[in-house]
């Protein structure tokens, strides 16, 4: 735990000045996200770095809170709210199981759920913190259904060296289909999914608590 949020802290400056990798997928996510989303809604965003989605999706909804793990990511989303004038987004410190917890009618993660290791205990608490009948939107890195790339398959292999001198965080790589078992195992409807981008698949859940 300690040395993944080293890691996001280290990295928080560099994270930040990054371009999004897709574009057109990461427009897709949000527009998808968006409308799911109501006026009145009070929506928790999970591992919500620098507050990048944030400042796209919390002007469609009352209140937006962006939860992180890491101190300096949060800092800088805590600069980025200001400047922009955002008054409806507020920040919470800490990983899942430290969440507030609501309960929200919409609970996000984006770009999270692959890089926790107890995923199954995760959901349990993000189940507690939707409201019945809420929603849980979220999108995770998975294995390639008919063959990795090359670039992924290279990736594959240096994690662990890297993960050893402190490069990179914990990342599970898992089929669309247990992640989406696991999402229903943990008293979920799954309304829509999608793959943005669709290589390697990022999969796009939402679903409704049970």
């Amino acid at each position: 735990m300690q040395q993944n949020v080293q890691f996001w802290n280290n990295t928080a400056a560099k994270y930040a000045k990054s371009k999004v990798g897709d574009p057109a997928a990461y427009e897709t996510t949000l527009a998808r996200a968006r409308s799911y989303l109501k006026a009145s809604d009070h929506v928790l965003e999970l591992g919500a770095g620098t507050g990048t989605t944030a400042l796209h999706l919390a002007p469609a909804v009352a209140q937006y809170t962006v939860s992180d793990v890491s101190p300096a990511m949060l800092d800088i989303a805590r600069d980025k709210i200001f400047n922009a004038g955002a008054n409806n987004i507020d920040l919470a410190l800490g990983d899942v199981s430290e969440a507030p917890r609501g309960p929200f009618d919409v609970v996000c993660a984006f770009n999270l759920l692959h890089l926790v290791e107890d995923l199954d205990g995760a959901l349990s608490h993000v189940q507690q913190m939707v409201k019945p009948g809420g929603l849980f939107i979220s999108k995770s890195i998975c294995e390639p259904e008919e063959g990795a790339g090359w670039k992924f398959r290279v990736l594959r292999r240096l994690i662990p060296l890297m993960q050893l001198l402190g490069k990179a965080p914990f990342v599970a790589f898992r089929t669309i289909a247990g992640f989406e078992q696991q999402v229903a195992d943990a008293g979920f409807e799954i309304l829509e999914t999608g793959n943005y981008p669709a290589k390697p698949p990022s999969r796009f859940i939402v679903a409704r608590r049970l």
